[in-house]
């Protein structure tokens, strides 16, 4: 499954050697209602994940799901986060994201509003999420759609793991299972 021409997606996930020390519940986020959100109402750790329905990789939403109902008593919560910057496969408004979501993938987990994960408008919670380094050592911008975030109760990013890797792969759940 290829989600565009050309681009390498390498499955590398970072160390907790290489943790952030910038706790990104602090910083402002926008449901993808509009409404105004905060990370930290969240106690426990998080999966954030940039997402987008018109991708290749867009069957991670199932995966994305059922982590999240997998882990959902101990604390954990799923966090997509729709972006338009890789090949414009999110296309859609606030609304038919939400509906595409529900209906296609059965998403209950909280969506933000579009954002921009790289480039000059990147939001503030993604200058803190791309300073975290994958197990290559490799920082820097979002390579592709689904690319995953492990972020401890605390709010210090744990863990990056490339769009490639699925959500139920070991390491993504070894990666969760660590900050519970």
């Amino acid at each position: 499954m290829i989600c565009g021409i050309g681009v390498y997606v390498s499955a590398c996930v970072t160390t907790l050697e290489s943790m952030s020390e910038t706790n990104i519940k602090n910083i402002p986020v926008t449901a993808l209602d509009g409404s105004a959100l905060s990370l930290a109402d969240f106690s426990g750790p998080l999966l954030v994940v940039n997402v987008a329905s018109k991708c290749g990789l867009t069957p991670q939403y199932a995966g994305l799901e059922e982590v999240a109902e997998k882990y959902a008593d101990r604390g954990l919560t799923v966090v997509g986060v729709p972006c338009n910057q890789f090949m414009g496969q999110e296309p859609g408004s606030a609304e038919e994201i939400a509906t595409f979501c529900s209906t296609t993938y059965g998403v209950t987990f909280p969506l933000l509003e579009k954002t921009d994960v790289n480039g000059d408008d990147r939001h503030p919670l993604y200058a803190e999420l791309t300073k975290t380094e994958d197990a290559s050592g490799e920082a820097g911008d979002v390579q592709w759609n689904f690319e995953k975030f492990v972020v401890d109760a605390d709010g210090h990013v744990t863990t990056r793991i490339r769009p490639r890797t699925e959500p139920t792969d070991p390491v993504v759940i070894e990666a969760i299972e660590a900050v519970l």
